[in-house]
């Protein structure tokens, strides 16, 4: 019992000493790409100032890095005690959180009809080219018509605001991912494997959820991190779009009206829009790494 336990903990020591290795290698690769970025977008300025460039390099349109930086701890009004980058981090907080609403209901929606469409063959050949067809629909035309109807909806004391409109669309666009990368997930098992289960006698719910299930999480994952990026791009969207205030989309027109006078400010809304995603982004990575901790890693020759 004690060879096994020694033989198991360098395992499992080692396994997490190359995860944190591989996590700081990502880390400087991040790093090592923003700083890359900064010095092309500083030459590129540069060099707009000596030959004509396909865009304009002025000071209103491409300020520099540092008058970026400064604008973060400037007041967002004049004489207020609220900076830009709080003002920022506020609306991108409201907006990961409509994101995060957006994403759960999109992704239960994708994985039900995944399930339905693995589990009928008709289901799958008369609801997947309607998912399909879902996602040829401008999402800027579909916000105000969703905004409009949802308007016009309430259920007892429950009154549709543009909040579920922007959850609504968010889920909209979240679901697609995960209904196809779910659905080749549950339709990966080999026959082989499912020979074996039905030869225990497995009902079909069993296969799911003790083989299809276990054997779509390579997939599933995946298809998490595309839905969690669509869930933020609808949410962004649609705040633009239904003029919900208070989130980082609504914020975004906000600055973009001053930016003649300020134009920093609407690249510190960018770039809280940036950071919201590669925040959900991480978030999924988290959890792709909890998920994925017992299959067997690849190992370097």
């Amino acid at each position: 019992m004690s060879n096994a336990a020694a033989i198991e903990r360098p395992t499992r020591s080692s396994g997490m000493a190359r995860r944190l290795r591989n996590g700081g290698i990502s880390v400087l690769w991040a790093l090592a790409g923003i700083g890359l970025v900064i010095v092309m977008w500083e030459l590129v300025k540069w060099l707009g100032g000596f030959m004509p460039m396909p865009f304009n390099t002025s000071d209103t349109t491409m300020p520099h890095v540092w008058t970026m930086v400064a604008a973060m701890g400037e007041p967002e009004v004049r004489g207020s005690d609220t900076a830009v980058w709080q003002a920022v981090a506020s609306a991108a907080f409201r907006s990961l959180l409509l994101a995060f609403g957006g994403f759960i209901i999109g992704v239960t929606v994708g994985l039900l009809l995944a399930v339905i469409m693995q589990r009928f063959l008709f289901a799958e050949r008369g609801l997947l080219p309607f998912v399909i067809a879902s996602q040829t629909v401008p999402l800027i035309a579909l916000a105000p018509l969703i905004v409009g109807l949802g308007n016009r909806i309430e259920i007892g004391p429950v009154q549709w605001t543009t909040t579920y409109s922007v959850m609504f669309i968010a889920s909209y666009l979240a679901f697609f991912p995960l209904s196809i990368g779910a659905l080749r997930g549950l339709q990966a098992p080999t026959p082989t494997s499912l020979e074996l289960m039905r030869s225990y006698a497995a009902t079909p719910g069993q296969m799911t959820r003790k083989l299809r299930f276990p054997s779509s999480v390579p997939y599933i994952v995946p298809a998490l991190k595309v839905s969690a990026a669509a869930a933020v791009v609808g949410t962004v969207v649609a705040e633009i779009s239904a003029g919900v205030r208070g989130g980082i989309g609504r914020l975004l027109i906000e600055y973009a009206r001053q930016i003649t006078s300020q134009p920093a400010k609407v690249y510190v809304a960018v770039f809280g829009a940036i950071l919201l995603g590669l925040l959900v982004a991480a978030l999924v990575t988290a959890l792709d790494v909890y998920l994925t901790r017992n299959l067997p890693k690849e190992s370097n020759a």
